[in-house]
């Protein structure tokens, strides 16, 4: 039999690590894991936004939120734990 994990075993194992989140549309978060539910709501501390600017898309517009912040699930489209972040490639790295 081979070993399997479960999805929100994966999420469980990234708790206290950093996290690299797409989130639908086309904004990038960056932080520290600190806990989940069932349905992939996230609460992060030390969090980064990084979104295109509404007046110019070939600028990135990086937020540095100050506190703990909640995600809702719904939004999240893709979860990289572990990670020290975005590569070079992503719209995260490309502001920095």
């Amino acid at each position: 039999m081979s070993n399997r994990i479960l999805p929100l075993e994966l999420i469980d194992k990234a708790i206290g690590s950093k996290i690299w989140i797409l989130m639908r549309g086309q904004t990038e978060i960056v932080g520290t894991l600190r806990g989940f539910d069932d349905y992939v709501n996230l609460v992060l501390d030390d969090a980064v936004e990084y979104s295109p600017d509404p007046r110019n898309n070939n600028e990135i517009v990086k937020t540095e939120l100050q506190s703990e912040i909640l995600l809702n699930g719904n939004h999240v489209a893709v979860l990289v734990p572990g990670g020290t972040g975005p590569p070079e490639d992503s719209m995260a790295a490309s502001s920095s």
